[in-house]
């Protein structure tokens, strides 16, 4: 499946690095990361072993993603994220923790996911506060619209879990509504809308912002249908 489209879901900020994120660019990628490919990864050639698979979205500066693979060292983690700085922190994180479950794509999401990932390798896909383009004119460029959503889903296997959250509430309406109607995936709400905020999640930066700011969280989880 080739991306579907040419607007980015995101601007390159330029972002300062850190000494220490620098170093972590040149000298932890070759252990962490991974090279966008034109074809699917063997993911348990890349992981060294067959187990479970996570992929999260857009990790930002990694809080997540590196707590998740810490509690749970059973778990295969792999981030997508395009801002250096994110990337670099993580790196330097995962050095640290001497993680062996996480490898990190640094890229475009759309790009990656359609390229990198076979359909049915994953268990889970985390997409944790996306840009929300606030704007009305800018709405086009969100991440979560229904063709971003069905590829997520044909990249999960039956059984696998989507979890989204935002704190914007029209975005987390556009996402109720693209998720709802994708036919490969089913609510874990009972009423079809929202869920409770998932314990495993810790608070973010970005998360703690918007709660100082008045905001509220939209948590929402599907499940991949068997057969799909």
């Amino acid at each position: 499946m080739q991306p579907r489209r040419t607007i980015r879901s995101f601007v390159l900020r330029a972002g300062r690095l850190t000494a220490g994120q620098q170093r972590a660019l040149l000298e932890l990628w070759p252990t962490f990361g991974i090279d966008e490919a034109q074809t699917a990864l063997d993911l348990d050639f890349v992981f060294g072993r067959a187990a479970p698979r996570c992929l999260e979205i857009g990790f930002g500066t990694g809080d997540v993603i590196a707590a998740l693979a810490e509690a749970h060292p059973d778990v295969d983690y792999l981030g997508i994220e395009v801002h250096p700085p994110g990337v670099g922190r993580l790196l330097l994180r995962a050095e640290a923790a001497g993680l062996r479950n996480l490898r990190v794509i640094r890229a475009d999401a759309v790009e990656a996911l359609s390229r990198s990932i076979a359909d049915r390798a994953l268990d889970e896909v985390l997409i944790f506060f996306p840009d929300p383009w606030h704007k009305t004119r800018h709405a086009k460029r969100r991440l979560v619209d229904a063709a971003f959503v069905a590829m997520a889903a044909a990249k999960l296997r039956p059984g696998g879990i989507l979890r989204l959250a935002t704190d914007w509430q029209p975005y987390a309406e556009q996402m109720l509504r693209v998720c709802n109607a994708d036919p490969a995936l089913v609510n874990l709400s009972a009423e079809r809308t929202f869920v409770a905020r998932p314990e495993f999640r810790p608070t973010t930066r970005f998360e703690r912002r918007g709660e100082r700011l008045g905001h509220r969280v939209w948590d929402l989880a599907y499940r991949k249908c068997d057969g799909r």
